[in-house]
């Protein structure tokens, strides 16, 4: 059976844990980034939102997971991630998905379209 940290949400609607999370220390969130990303495969999930609210507070440590759900086969986690994640970023940050971005728009698989992904980036980018 898999250890999860103490600090992780148990279940989609723990925002007690959530909650916590926003009072801890960065060294104890960083860490926690990696699965902290997993609650945005299904942006419907009760917490899904207050996840990403907190990951933005740790943009540069969050950008090389989301970069990784962008280049996955997971298009509704991707829309996910575009939508919650990436378009709320400030500019400096948003314009290190460029190449992610750009081939969802330019080059989208069947699943991007089929979720639309490819119509999320372009509001994201103006190319």
């Amino acid at each position: 059976m898999e250890h999860k940290p103490k600090y992780l949400p148990r279940d989609k609607h723990d925002f007690e844990s959530v909650n916590e999370l926003f009072h801890l220390d960065p060294p104890i969130i960083v860490p926690l980034i990696p699965r902290l990303v997993e609650w945005l495969q299904d942006i419907n999930w009760p917490i899904a939102s207050d996840v990403a609210k907190l990951l933005l507070k740790y943009p540069e440590e969050t950008i090389p997971h989301i970069k990784a759900v962008l280049n996955s086969k997971d298009d509704i986690w991707k829309n996910g991630c575009l939508l919650y994640f990436v378009q709320k970023l400030p500019e400096l940050y948003i314009s290190q998905f460029k190449n992610e971005v750009t081939r969802i728009v330019t080059d989208p698989t069947q699943g991007e379209l089929l979720e639309e992904v490819n119509e999320t980036a372009k509001r994201i980018f103006v190319f």
